[in-house]
């Protein structure tokens, strides 16, 4: 078995079990090494972790965080995770934690073409200690998609890039997401997912590899130190 199973009897017990284990995560980085890089996804299922974590006591001035994935979209779009994070997470004593974009502020829509965004984002990219992945019903985690154009480069553990422009064929906005590659590298890999509907699909995944169920290629790889949280 290539995960770690947590039961959860309710979303806001999840959140405060997965804030706890990241932040012991982000502990064993700054121990080791005085600094700790986080990667977060976006969506609303995350927010109540995040509001969790965002008052754990680390030493958020040598925490960086950054995002697994981004919709290229300005970063006052609705639909932007970079707004997500900073409301949510970079508050309390998460406050003092450095931010790495990966669509920078200010940018307009006309400026957002993707393989520039893409360049831009390598230029501020640092390799996560921890990161923190959702999963879609369709099977997609970070923005790895099923029938995505760019699926099998983001798949490929070859590919020395860490980040990539994915176009979902199932979901809104171009988007810049890590590489298979580059969420195998990161020692603590946490997925979070919620529901029966979920559970099912990931039951799927966790039966054979498939490029219908990309969360198939992290849960089945033996490198990858995975935990699974897991609410009703």
């Amino acid at each position: 078995m290539a995960y770690q199973w947590h039961h959860h009897e309710s979303a806001a017990a999840s959140a405060v079990a997965l804030a706890d284990a990241v932040a012991a995560a982000l502990k064993v980085a700054l121990d080791k090494r005085g600094n700790a890089v986080l990667a977060v996804s976006g969506g609303r299922s995350p927010i109540a972790f995040f509001e969790a974590l965002s008052q754990k006591d680390l030493d958020w001035a040598h925490i960086a965080v950054t995002l697994v994935d981004e919709r290229i979209v300005p970063t006052d779009h609705p639909d932007s995770n970079t707004g997500l994070v900073h409301e949510y997470l970079l508050k309390n004593k998460a406050a003092a934690a450095e931010w790495i974009p990966v669509v920078e502020a200010e940018r307009q829509a006309a400026d957002l073409q993707p393989e520039a965004v893409v360049q831009t984002a390598l230029k501020h990219y640092r390799q996560p200690d921890a990161l923190v992945l959702g999963m879609g019903g369709d099977g997609h985690t970070a923005s790895l998609f099923p029938q995505a154009p760019q699926l099998d480069s983001g798949l490929d553990l070859a590919n020395e890039v860490p980040l990539l422009h994915t176009t979902p064929v199932t979901a809104p906005h171009e988007r810049v997401s890590m590489t298979l590659a580059a969420i195998v590298k990161t020692p603590a890999v946490f997925l979070a997912i919620q529901g029966a509907e979920k559970k099912a699909v990931f039951d799927q995944a966790v039966a054979a590899l498939s490029k219908n169920l990309p969360t198939s290629f992290i849960l089945n790889n033996e490198k990858v130190n995975c935990h699974v949280h897991y609410a009703n």
